[in-house]
């Protein structure tokens, strides 16, 4: 590995501010990353000047993130061939159930939205494709934990480190994850009862490619006022069958016995 420049450190840690809020000042910019304000402005400058940020209209002294960057974002999303096949399949489930209808992948103890289709319903859950979350308190991010060997659970989440919570439901307990973890490889669907938002249930089932690894996961998230068993029982195997359907688009081709228990 060669060492890393530091202007090019800093530049990329000014965009990435803008995953969390936009838009920025100067001085905010500044504050939040404590660099002097000579760099910033002559880094802000450069990132203007390459189209990677543009001043906000009659705002010129604040900004948000550029045309570079959506162009950027188009070919890798072009590229991603998982991207891809994961909208088109999120919309075909979306269709038939009128619910919000997410893919994610894991990154580190995150969950990343790679893919989403809206329900047409007043009462939804707003998200975005690009949105991290904890993976423990997930759905989706419950799915792809179980998919990770003991060893590579145990460097995510320490058994002597209790979990950050986002709902008073959301498990924190490493013990607790372990034997929540072993449900969900057992029965191949995980459940996210109330523990990312309060007011909405999930249900979510795992997405493979061509060599059998887990790679993503799908999900079908629903508002409580929605909720019932039986509406669970019905959700749970469609979000299965969308899965799987996408697992085939990627070549994922389930042994006889995978088969049966889904």
């Amino acid at each position: 590995m060669g060492r890393a420049v530091p202007a090019v450190t800093r530049a990329l840690d000014i965009l990435e501010l803008f995953l969390e809020s936009a838009p920025l000042s100067a001085a905010d910019i500044t504050r939040q990353l404590g660099l002097p304000r000579t760099t910033v402005h002559e880094l802000l400058s450069t990132l203007t000047d390459r189209s990677y940020l543009a001043p906000v209209p009659g705002q010129p002294t604040r900004y948000v993130l550029g045309l570079r960057l959506f162009q950027l974002g188009a070919v890798v999303a072009d590229q991603l061939d998982l991207a891809h096949e994961a909208r088109r399949e999120a919309e075909m489930v979306a269709a038939r159930c009128d619910e919000t209808v997410q893919v994610a992948i894991l990154d580190g103890t995150d969950v990343v939205y790679i893919a989403k289709a809206d329900s047409t319903h007043s009462v939804r859950l707003v998200s975005a494709v690009g949105r991290r979350l904890p993976a423990h308190c997930t759905g989706l991010g419950k799915v792809l934990l179980s998919g990770l060997s003991a060893e590579a659970l145990d460097a995510r989440y320490p058994r002597d480190r209790e979990l950050p919570g986002m709902t008073p439901r959301s498990i924190t307990s490493p013990a607790r994850l372990r034997t929540h973890l072993a449900e969900i490889r057992e029965r191949g669907i995980a459940y996210d009862d109330c523990e990312s938002n309060e007011a909405v249930h999930c249900v979510a089932a795992p997405v493979y490619d061509h060599t059998g690894a887990m790679v993503a996961a799908m999900s079908i998230s629903v508002p409580s006022l929605r909720w019932s068993n039986e509406r669970q029982r019905e959700w749970g195997a469609l979000v299965q069958e969308g899965a799987a359907v996408l697992s085939r688009r990627l070549g994922h081709r389930p042994t006889p016995s995978a088969a049966r228990r889904t």
